[in-house]
Parts: structure tokens; sequence; C-alpha cells
């Protein structure tokens, strides 16, 4: 036994006449021609022919017409999109843009890149894509947005300018190109890749001097789809890798021998759908022709007799009518279903209705297949949720990669900094940065991002200081991790025929039903003779304790058992690779799963970032729309690629403020007054706004309570003596002028929830804001540096959307709006207010006596500096204070203010190794 070596230099592409053949004999089968496709811009039918739901066919294609599904039909505005009136006049904006006749068919190709046709990503939203979610400026957008992906696609290989486009789209909606066109570059849904017009956009090192900095921690392939985005962006990277190769759990090993060689991939293998499957797009810019895996895939019994067609058929569609069971099952259990498996439903309706009892290995080798699937037990997945990423399938066929998988994997890693051999033991982030240690090695940076497997968190191989929030503690917990292990066999010649990719073998022990039970032919791609058998499902476990040695002779004793019969000589192989993906100490498994008690949040959580975008996370474990595909961990690094760099951008704001702190508080007061015209909470008289990227509970936000009447006096004679009447006079005649006034504080993000759910009105959420948490509401002056810091990273995170006017935001956000002319409907406080000036003149307190039932009391801090009485300014009347809480043990801050501004303008800028296999 010989580890694998290194060398992955990709394997010959050699023709099909070339490859060694066996003697004749006389029950040989015929050769036909491979079957190859050249993905392009898929056809109308192409995208509408969707095939099985991937978890049922990862192994082999469903033959049962209830098991299939088809793209959903546009709906919304694209049916419309034809009859709908067109804007022939420039100057008009509240009409449908004509782009392309053939709308429809750029919605369709958008829906493969993962857009619906109808509405915005959450993504776009956050993004701030259109000033207005809804109505038809968010119409034309889309079909700008479906419109540049679609003539992007029709040459991978160039970089499509914007410049391009303005001869197709209307003056007044250029706004709406240079949104649709910038979201789409940072996000990496166009000009992406590994041609060569996308690396001359790469900047010269020298202009990365002033960049951010990135240690990127793994090279697999969302490690390194990362970090190709961010040195384009001009950032400087540094990727640490753990092994002596790139590409992670995607490893093309060379086997040769006897004159005879292949490329095994021992990994990844099966690129799963190819519209809008980037990885396709990566193969297309290497001039790369995938090869269709047919569906033909005949099983063979314990005693090697072919299984009959029609019985075959049978049990199949029994098999997929359980599964038909469970799903509606879980539909009439709820959320209790989040806590029953897959196979205790399967089992229990296999009891009852008396599916598939006459052939159980038949049955068995289907649940094997699905455990494939799943790089889980069925007894372990969640019947809730374990196909919960089905309705995202990209769609098309399963294809391999002619000469393996490794061909992207060097492809991507070309001039990228890795270091290897670098294993990471620590990762430290905070306010000034991150250090990552690997041995006795530190390596320092702005930011750090981690695309280790889920099995290596799981692991603890890594120590996070601070530790991790325990909500991601929890998701890392809750969510599976499988294990699928592989024997790949180079052989002298190929004697089980090219007429097909796969064929299957049965077992009798329900517990072994994954050994070998499916064979993959790569003879067609790999460059020789190569036939690969998986191992699934609980045998994979013990599969990993097993001698190479009887591994082998297992495989050759079922081969010889299925084609000797036949008349087939079975040949011992030339050399054979056995993995081990469970013992590598650098996945600890092969790919994710929902387990029971997880759900597809649990994906969305462990992609969260964390330490105020300091940490973020990648991997094929952290999208819940494309998880265990290498797809999906492609598409997870080119995300945190466009997180990160909006985080640099914002922080990069929050620096030039704190080093130009404003002068002009009437600027920023008007800043703060736009940005709560789109608040993220809105609840009687309280509005809140925080980061709607950063979901971490201990976030800041900023609340502002508004006060929309004129103070009376109060009649309580001893409430009277502590009022002041010329502080009040001032007071009322401001707020006669000003029909309202808020004050204001910074809560946590948990803290602003909790309040929202305080039950009472306006009267219990001061009672529960003052004397709960202990906060003390200020002016906007009194704010202070580290709301300056708050605001500007709201303010870039928002640039270029304006306050909604109408319209709702998509399924997920925290609050819905009705428009703008319901924010001006301002609940008012009720209860006497009075307000008690000292000595200097300063307001110190606000008193409310008896909310509500006239047994509470609530001192209410609220530190005012009363200014000149000639300004209107709020800031003039609220100029200083403190805003601190209990909870989150705020420090007191100065009244300095420090928003950048343009005073020309009046108004704030906006800136911005073991190896996992064994050789014998």
């Amino acid at each position: 036994m010989n580890p694998p070596d290194n060398n992955q230099d990709n394997a010959p592409s050699t023709p099909h006449s070339q490859l060694p053949t066996p003697p004749p004999q006389s029950n040989s089968n015929p050769n036909p021609d491979p079957t190859s496709i050249s993905i392009s811009n898929p056809s109308f039918e192409q995208m509408v022919s969707f095939s099985a739901p991937k978890k049922r066919r990862r192994g082999r294609s469903q033959r049962s017409t209830s098991s299939f599904h088809t793209l959903p039909n546009p709906g919304g505005i694209l049916p419309n999109i034809d009859a709908a009136p067109r804007s022939t006049n420039p100057g008009i904006g509240d009409e449908i843009i004509t782009i392309n006749k053939d709308a429809t068919t750029e919605a369709l190709l958008a829906l493969t890149a993962g857009f619906p046709a109808d509405s915005l990503t959450e993504e776009e939203i956050d993004f701030g894509v259109v000033p207005v979610v809804g109505g038809i400026e968010q119409v034309n957008y889309i079909l700008i947005r479906n419109h540049i992906i679609s003539k992007w696609r029709e040459n991978i290989s160039s970089w499509i300018a914007k410049e391009s486009f303005l001869d197709s789209i209307p003056n007044h909606c250029i706004s709406l190109l240079d949104s649709a066109y910038d979201y789409l570059v940072l996000h990496g849904y166009i000009n992406f890749g590994i041609s060569q017009a996308v690396k001359d956009k790469v900047p010269p090192t020298q202009q990365q001097q002033s960049k951010p900095s990135v240690v990127i921690v793994g090279a697999g392939l969302s490690g390194l789809a990362a970090a190709r985005q961010l040195l384009r962006f001009g950032f400087k990277v540094t990727v640490l890798e753990g092994r002596k190769r790139p590409g992670g759990r995607v490893y093309s090993k060379r086997m040769e021998g006897n004159r005879v060689e292949a490329a095994a991939d021992l990994g990844g293998s099966v690129l799963t759908g190819t519209l809008g499957n980037p990885l396709g797009i990566i193969a297309r810019q290497l001039g790369c022709s995938l090869y269709k895996v047919r569906d033909k895939c005949p099983l063979y019994r314990v005693d090697g007799k072919p299984v009959d067609p029609d019985l075959d058929m049978k049990v199949e569609g029994a098999f997929n009518r359980l599964l038909d069971k469970a799903s509606k099952l879980r539909q009439l259990m709820g959320d209790v279903s989040m806590d029953v498996s897959l196979g205790a439903a399967l089992e229990t309706f296999r009891q009852v209705y008396g599916d598939a009892t006459e052939e159980m290995s038949l049955f068995n080798w289907h649940l094997a297949n699905l455990e494939y699937a799943n790089a889980g037990l069925v007894s372990k997945l969640s019947l809730a949720f374990w196909d919960q990423d089905d309705p995202y399938d990209m769609g098309g066929d399963h294809c391999f990669l002619p000469g393996g998988n490794g061909r992207l994997v060097h492809a991507l890693a070309e001039n990228v900094p890795i270091l290897y051999e670098k294993t990471v033991q620590t990762i430290r982030y905070g306010a000034d940065g991150v250090k990552v240690t690997a041995g006795h090695q530190v390596y320092e940076g702005d930011m750090v991002l981690c695309t280790v497997p889920l099995g290596v968190l799981k692991n603890g191989s890594i120590k996070f200081v601070p530790e991790l929030p325990q909500r991601k503690l929890d998701c890392i917990k809750r969510l599976g991790f499988g294990l699928l292990n592989k024997v790949a066999m180079l052989f002298p010649f190929v004697f089980w025929g090219t007429d097909l990719d796969t064929f299957g073998h049965l077992t009798e022990d329900p517990t072994n039903r994954g050994e070998f039970f499916l064979f993959y032919s790569y003879a067609q791609v790999a460059g020789g003779p190569l036939l690969i058998a998986l191992v699934a499902g609980e045998a994979a476990h013990k599969f990993e304790t097993m001698p190479p040695t009887d591994a082998v002779t297992r495989v050759l004793q079922i081969l010889r058992g299925m084609y000797e019969p036949q008349g087939i000589n079975v040949p011992d192989p030339i050399q054979t690779v056995c993995t081990r993906w469970g013992g590598d100490p650098f996945s600890f498994g092969s790919y994710s799963n929902v387990a029971v008690g997880a759900s597809g949040d649990d994906y969305d959580i462990l992609a969260e970032s964390v330490g105020d975008g300091r940490l973020f996370f990648a991997g094929e474990a952290t999208t819940r729309r494309y998880p265990a595909t290498m797809h999906g961990a492609f598409v997870t690094g080119l995300r945190e690629a466009a997180n990160m760099a909006q985080s640099a951008k914002s922080r990069g704001i929050r620096k030039r403020i704190d080093r130009n702190p404003s002068k002009n508080p009437h600027a920023c007061a008007t800043l703060l007054a736009d940005l709560f015209r789109d608040p993220d909470l809105e609840f009687g008289s309280f509005s809140i706004i925080f980061s709607r990227r950063n979901p971490d509970p201990k976030s800041p936000a900023i609340l502002r309570v508004t006060l929309s009447e004129p103070c009376k006096r109060n009649e309580d004679p001893v409430a009277d003596q502590y009022s002041n009447k010329i502080l009040f006079q001032q007071l009322q005649s401001h707020f006669n002028q000003q029909q309202q006034i808020q004050v204001y504080t910074l809560l946590t993000r948990q803290q602003a929830l909790d309040l929202r759910e305080v039950r009472g009105g306006d009267e219990k959420r001061l009672y529960y804001l003052c004397e709960t948490l202990g906060v003390k509401l200020v002016g906007r002056k009194g704010l202070g540096i580290g709301a300056d810091s708050v605001i500007a990273s709201i303010k870039a995170e928002r640039t270029g959307r304006k306050p909604a006017s109408s319209g709702t935001k998509s399924e997920g956000m925290l609050k819905v709006k009705s428009g703008a002319l319901k924010r001006k409907l301002i609940r008012r406080i009720k209860g006497p207010v009075a307000l008690n000036q000292n000595n200097n003149g300063d307001s110190e307190t606000v008193k409310h006596e008896s909310f509500g039932n006239g047994k509470a009391s609530v001192q209410a801090t609220i530190a005012e500096a009363i200014g000149s009485s000639n300004t209107k300014e709020e800031s003039k009347w609220l100029s200083t204070g403190v805003a601190s809480s209990s909870d989150d043990r705020m420090n007191e801050q100065t009244p300095t203010q420090a928003n950048e501004f343009d005073e020309d303008k009046n108004k704030c800028s906006s800136g911005l190794n073991s190896d996992p296999s064994q050789a014998t």
C-alpha cells in the first residue's frame, strides 16, 4: 500500500478507439459512440425537461413518471410581459421596457442561475438593487438582469462591459442597468472563471498594497473560487491548505501501469445538473465537452444473474410510492416530522402497505442509492427536510468531465498564492483584524474565510477565539455529515462493455446493502479502462477498517460472479485505490445532509459571518440550495467574496469617518432621519435600524422613540415642583414648531427584538426599556462616535436605496411596510411628561408617572443639553448624552460627532495530510 502521489497532471483523453480491448468473445456487447455534450445556452425545451429529483437519482435515474418534475412556470410578471404596455417615450418610467422579444427564454435562463422569475432574491433586496421593492421598476430591473445574464452566457470567455448594453436600455433605466450589472459582477453571476479576459482584469500586485488582506483556510473549490474573485477585486490573498495539493474533496489521481493510464476521481466526480452550473461554465472556458452519464443501469442479483427488468420497474415504482407517502406524512405531521427519520417512515409504510416485500434485496438497493445521494443513513436523515434542496436543482444531465475534475481544480488554482501543508489550529478574530495560526507560523489579515468541511468543524480541529456564537455551534452539531468511499480499479482492458456507464449489484444483508452496490464506468472519459465501485451507508463506515486487499478481493468476486457466467473473462486489475474519507483529518467524511432535528435554516446559520465582518464561512455545507455538490461549494466561494468586499467597503467608510469627525450636526441629523425612513423594525412610536447583513444577535442597533404631541404641564402639584417653567415653555414652543421630537439609544439587535415582543403598548415598552434594560434616551447628538460608526455601516450597506414608499419586502424580512404615508401616523405616548432642569439649565430627566395602572413609576434618564433658543435644529435641543445598557454593557461615549460629510452638498457622504486514499 502506497499513498497516492500528488502529481495530478491531467490524464490524457484517449479516444475510445485507442483503448486496449479484450480478446473477442461471443457475448461481448457492441461499443456505441460515447455521448458527449457541450453546454451552451440551453433551449426552452431543455430547460423545461428537468429530470427526476436529484436526491432520488444521484446514482441512477428514476423511471417512474411520478418521480419527475418540471421547471416551474414563471409566474407573476413574466406571463404578462409580452402583453404589457411598453415604454416608447424615454421620459416615461412607469411602463415595462422592451429589451428582447424573447424575454421568457431569458427569464428561464436566469432561473437556472438561481433567480426567481417574478421577484427578487433576498440577496438582491439587501444589496438595494431597486429603490422600491415591487412595482414597474422591479419588473424592468428583472428584465435587465435577465438580459445581462443571457448575453454573457452567449460568450462566457469574454468580459462583458456595462457599456455594451447602453444602446438597448432606455435612458431612464440606466440606473437600473448600473444596479443590475454591479450586482451580477460583484456576486459572480457573470464575468467569472478562468478565461483570459477575466484573468486580464486582475490588478497588478503593486495596486493591492492599499487593499485589505484576506486569509483563506482551505484550497477546495470554495476557497479557490473566493481567492480568484478577491484577487480580481484587488485584495491581498493568502490561501492556507493542509494537504500537499489543491482541491480538497475533489481529487483526480493518475493511475497507470503496463502502458495503460487513467484519471480516477476519488472524491467529487459527477456534475449534477448542467443548466446554469458554474463548473460547467468553467469547463467550457477550458474548451471541454462534458460527457453525459447515460441512464441505462442494469442490476445483478447476489448470484450474479441479471434482475428481471419488469420486476426491477415494479420494485422501483413501489419504492417511489413509499417516498411519496412519506412526503404526505410530513405535511400532516408538521413540525413534529423534524424529530422523525426518513428511514423510520419508509419502514413503517413498507410494513403497512406491503410494498416491495417480494424482493427485499432489490428494495434495499434503492435504499442504498438514497443513502449514496445523501451521504447518510436513512435512519438518520430528517423526514421533514432530507430533500429540502430539490426545488433548487439546476436541471439538466449528470455529466463527467473527461480527464477528471482535477482539470477544473488546477485551472482555478493557477496563479493563486497557496501555501501547502499548513494545518490551521487557531483562528483569532476581533476589531483589529484576524490571526490564523498554522504550526509555528501566524498569518495576519483584515478578514479570514474558513472553508474547511463540516466534518472538521464537528471534530473541533480548529479553535476559534473568541468561541463561535452558540447558534452556529448548535447548527454544526445538528447538521449531518455522511460518508461515501470508493474502490478505483485500472484494468488492462474494458471487459464490462461500453454501452453503459453504470450497473448495480444487490446484497442479501440489509445492513451491508451499500457495499459495492453501484459501479461507474469511466472508460469513456478517464483515458483508460477504469471502473469504480461505490460503498455507501453503513457499509462505508465498515469499509474504513477493511484491509484494502480484502476490499479488492471482494469486488473482484462480485465482478466475476456477474461476467464469467456470460463467458467474459475478468482480469486482475493493474492498480487499485481505496479511499478513506472518514479517517482523513482534513475532511472526516464526504458531504453534508439534513439529519433528524436539523433543517435548511442550519445551512444559512453556518454561512453567517462572525465578528462584525471579520470571520466568514464557505463550503458545500453553507448553502441550503446546493449542499453536497461541487458547484454548491464553488458558488459559496463567490458569495463570500462579495460579502467580504462589501464588509471591507463598510469598514473603510467607518475608518474615514473616525478620522474626519463631522462638524455639521444638521447634515448628520439629515442622514439619520433618512435612514429611519426605511426602518428595519417599526411598532408604535418605536423605530429601529440595524445591519441587515449581520444576523448576530449582539450586533448594534439604533432605536428612535418619537414623541408626537406638545407636552402639557403636569397637573400633579408634587410633580410640578420638579419642573422648570422656562425650560418647559422652550420645549413646548419647540414641539409646536416641530410637531414631534425624537430621542435615541443604542441597543443590541436581540434587545430590539425583545422590545418588539413587549405587550401593552408604548407605555409598557418604555417601562421595559428604561427599567428592565436600564437604558438612557438621548438626542441624536448624544449618541456619540460609537453610533456614528453604526450609522455609517448601515448607510454604506444601503447605498443606492431610496426610502420605500410602497410594496413589501420578500419573505424573511423583518417587517412589511405599507407606504411612506403610514409612517407619518405616529402613535402618541400617553401619560404626562415632566422635565427637570438643574442649576446649569440642563434637562436631566423625564418622569413617566402612573403608566397605565398608576403603580409603575419609570425613571427614564434623558441627558440633554439645551442650546440656543434661536435655532430650530433638533441637535440644538438634544445635544449631549450617554446611551448605555445593562445588558450589552456599552461604554459611555462622548458627544463628539464623527460622520463624514460634504459641506457643499450639506449631507453625509457614502464613500465607499494525510491523503484520503490508499493504493495497492
